[in-house]
């Protein structure tokens, strides 16, 4: 898999109240102890953890010449990442973000727009282009948010050259620019949650079911793109896949949640795990829902646990019964 997208890391801050942070409110909380990484960091883990120790796992992307920059490509080396296209960019910090919480556990963040990964640009992805020559035809592409759209594209242009299996997913602020600029055209699976799926459906997430959501995206996205799978995760609502058969839903497995945060994430990996293996598009649903689900057991963005046998361990804890092509996987 070659990957770009936010490589970094960020605070956690424990607000006071579950009433949704207003504009101009001031609200008393305290720092959290988590560990918390930027998305294709998240995502990039869990493949290569899963997949490992054949699957190569490719980032490219740029951190700052400082010590948490340092830190994070220390730990993908541990984890398994081939690092050699992480880069450091002098003159600029690594990604940042600072993510709120509340007592219920969901929560959202801010993050820095002018980070390492800001930098990152097109011809930056020439490097890679002997990886995709490589593995052409059998290679998976994908473009995750915070690092520039058109580098995101570019990556996805290359992929569709060369018979990879494209894969993206963007935030609320630019995922109707990927739908102007013809960027979901480029994909195989576009992977959403509940907030970028309204945007696309240009309906309140506020007003809606997420049923209502989830139908009026997919009808939009299919309307334009018959064959583009489509992933929709709706937090403690569950999960939907969309293919040619239709729509497909998975409720969320009942736990004790510790943290959302990354659960997304954690989701579309369990997708691009599942179907790297061969597992059919709602087999790799059923990994991806008991991944995310595994995930917000922990505080941190990453569940530093995972692995297939803590997998099989937690399913069997929540007594989650598997299909036999999940089990096999996870042997």
């Amino acid at each position: 898999m070659v990957g770009v997208g936010g490589i970094g890391t960020g605070t956690f801050f424990a607000l006071k109240g579950n009433e949704t942070l207003g504009r101009e409110e001031s609200r008393l909380g305290h720092f959290l102890d988590r560990r918390d990484y930027c998305k294709l960091h998240i995502i990039a883990h869990y493949i290569a953890t899963l997949l490992r120790p054949d699957f190569l796992t490719l980032p490219v992307g740029r951190v700052g010449d400082d010590e948490i920059g340092r830190r994070l490509v220390k730990e993908m080396i541990e984890t398994g990442f081939d690092t050699r296209f992480v880069k450091a960019s002098p003159g600029h910090p690594t990604l940042y973000s600072f993510c709120f919480v509340y007592p219920d556990g969901s929560g959202g963040n801010l993050t820095t727009d002018d980070s390492a990964c800001s930098t990152i640009d097109v011809s930056d992805l020439a490097e890679v282009e002997g990886e995709f020559n490589r593995f052409s035809g059998t290679g998976i592409a994908l473009a995750a948010p915070e690092v520039p759209l058109e580098v995101r594209a570019g990556l996805l242009e290359i992929g569709r050259d060369h018979g990879f299996f494209n894969v993206a997913t963007f935030s609320s602020e630019d995922v109707l620019t990927a739908l102007e600029q013809g960027l979901i055209g480029k994909l195989d699976l576009l992977a959403m949650n509940r907030h970028e799926a309204a945007t696309v459906a240009r309906l309140n997430p506020e007003e809606c079911s997420g049923k209502t959501i989830v139908e009026s995206a997919a009808r939009i996205l299919t309307s334009h793109y018959p064959r583009l799978l489509i992933s929709i995760t709706l937090g403690g609502e569950g999960s939907w896949i969309c293919e040619e058969r239709g729509l497909i839903y998975r409720p969320a497995i009942p736990v004790d949640v510790s943290s959302t945060a990354g659960a997304g994430d954690a989701h579309l990996a369990g997708l691009i795990v599942g179907l790297s293996v061969g597992l059919s598009f709602e087999h790799a649903h059923e990994l991806a829902s008991l991944l995310a689900s595994f995930k917000v057991t922990s505080p941190h963005t990453i569940h530093p646990g995972a692995c297939r046998e803590a997998l099989r361990d937690f399913a069997r804890q929540s007594r989650v019964s598997l299909s036999k092509e999940v089990i096999a996987l996870l042997e």
